[in-house]
């Protein structure tokens, strides 16, 4: 099991007994080191595979002590080497199996340097519109007509996020029920005001003093977003009165 460093979370009464805590006592016992972890945040980082709780059968998660312990060294290791969560999964994973690993180091701590300012984000993956065609399975008419309707844009040097081959295998799915591209504009509008929403709650963030502060606006936004798709959803489930997974 995975240690917490003395001083660190997991040393509550709750943590101490062995007893399965609640998410809001959870949340309790990380704070007093990480004053800015939220219940949204710990639900994220179960929902990209850093902890797995337990679950009630009524669905409430229980979390044990070597959750609390994992939770702390991901928000450590977050706060203090500003590693993406898959690299912090894929550490955190080889130690629990007993794995002699070393720390991944990144930007300047690789030069012997303490990293005093958050690294770069990392460029967007980006694809040509050749490649866009091919890994989407459509045409050179329906990309020009989605792209009319700005369900599809090209970035600046004419190139294209890889996320839209999602976008566009999605539209080309409705497609076949019959859904055409101007009734998905409707949609683009919703996305577009919903990420706008996510971003004035994250430019705070973007502008802050603290360099640790900015270095979690990325994760924060990636957090956002993903609650505000899962609403979404929701919504659109309920609307119908529908059950789907």
């Amino acid at each position: 099991m995975l240690r917490t460093p003395s001083g660190g979370a997991g040393h509550g009464p709750a943590a101490m007994d062995g007893e399965l805590m609640s998410i809001g006592t959870v949340l309790n016992v990380l704070r007093d080191e990480f004053p800015e972890v939220t219940i949204s945040k710990i639900r994220f980082l179960e929902s990209e595979g850093l902890i797995e709780p337990q679950r009630t059968p009524s669905g409430y998660r229980k979390f044990s002590a070597g959750d609390v312990e994992r939770l702390a060294h991901v928000l450590r290791m977050q706060r203090d080497h500003y590693l993406p969560l898959k690299v912090i999964r894929e550490y955190l994973d080889a130690l629990e199996r007993g794995e002699a690993v070393q720390l991944p180091l990144v930007g300047r701590q690789r030069e012997g340097r303490a990293l005093t300012e958050p690294p770069e984000a990392p460029a967007a993956a980006r694809i040509g519109r050749h490649e866009l065609l091919a890994a989407a399975e459509i045409e050179e008419s329906d990309l020009r007509e989605w792209e009319s309707y700005g369900l599809i844009a090209p970035l600046e040097d004419g190139a294209y996020d890889a996320e839209v081959v999602t976008v566009a295998s999605l539209v080309a799915e409705l497609g076949r029920f019959g859904i055409e591209p101007r009734h998905l504009r409707v949609m683009k509008a919703a996305a577009d005001r919903e990420a706008g929403l996510v971003d004035q709650v994250v430019a705070p963030l973007k502008r802050h003093r603290n360099p640790q502060t900015r270095a979690h606006a990325q994760e924060r936004a990636e957090e956002l977003a993903a609650l505000t798709v899962r609403l979404h959803a929701a919504l659109v489930k309920t609307a119908l009165g529908v059950h789907l997974p």
